[in-house]
C-alpha cells in the first residue's frame, strides 16, 4: 500500500510540474490585454536557462537606467525554448512553434519579436542582413536594435541613448 501512495504522489508531482509552465497562448493573451490597457506593444524574448547571451539581454534591459524605459514602453514577456535535456519541463508549451513560425528556430537565442497590442508582428530580431541580433553589443548591432525600438515605441532620443549605453560593449583600453 505504501508503494501505491508513493507512486500516486510522484504521479501528482509530475503532472503538477508539467502543468506549471504556462502556455505561450496564455502568456501572449495576457500580454496583449495588458498592452491594450496600457497603450504599449509586446516585446517577447525567447530564451533558455543555459543561455549566457539571454542572461546578458535581461541584465541590460533590467539595469537601473533601462528597466523603467522598457517597462514604460513595452509589455515584456519571456518564453522558454530549446532547454537542455533534463530541463525540457521549463519550456513554455507552444513557444518553440511560435519561434519556428517567425523563422527564429535556427538563428540562436535570445531571439525577440515585437507585436502590437492585437498580436500583429511589428519587427523581429533579424538585422538587415537576415542575421539574429540576439543580445546586441557591437555598435552596428545596437544601432539596428535602436531602430527597431524607435519604430515600435515613443522612446525619446535621451532614452534611446541610455539603451545604447547599456547595450554597447565598452572598448577596453
Amino acid at each position: 500500500m505504501n508503494i501505491k501512495i508513493l507512486f500516486i504522489s510522484f504521479a501528482f508531482l509530475f503532472i503538477q510540474q508539467i502543468q506549471s509552465q504556462e502556455s505561450t497562448k496564455a502568456i501572449l493573451d495576457q500580454a496583449y490585454n495588458q498592452a491594450k490597457i496600457e497603450n504599449k506593444n509586446v516585446f517577447v524574448i525567447f530564451h533558455a536557462s543555459w543561455c549566457g547571451w539571454c542572461k546578458k539581454m535581461d541584465a541590460n534591459m533590467n539595469q537601473a537606467t533601462t528597466k523603467k524605459i522598457f517597462d514604460d514602453n513595452y509589455v515584456v514577456k519571456h518564453l522558454v525554448v530549446q532547454e537542455a535535456r533534463g530541463k525540457k519541463h521549463l519550456e513554455n508549451p507552444g513557444a518553440q512553434e511560435l519561434l519556428v513560425k517567425y523563422k527564429g528556430d535556427k538563428s540562436g537565442i535570445p531571439f525577440f519579436l515585437i507585436f502590437d497590442a492585437y498580436g500583429k508582428i511589428l519587427t523581429d530580431s533579424f538585422n538587415t542582413k537576415g542575421k539574429n541580433l540576439g543580445c546586441p553589443t557591437s555598435a552596428e548591432e545596437v544601432d539596428e536594435f535602436i531602430k527597431k525600438l524607435k519604430s515600435t515605441s515613443t522612446l525619446s532620443d535621451d532614452e534611446l541613448a541610455l539603451i545604447v549605453e547599456a547595450f554597447q560593449e565598452k572598448k577596453k583600453e
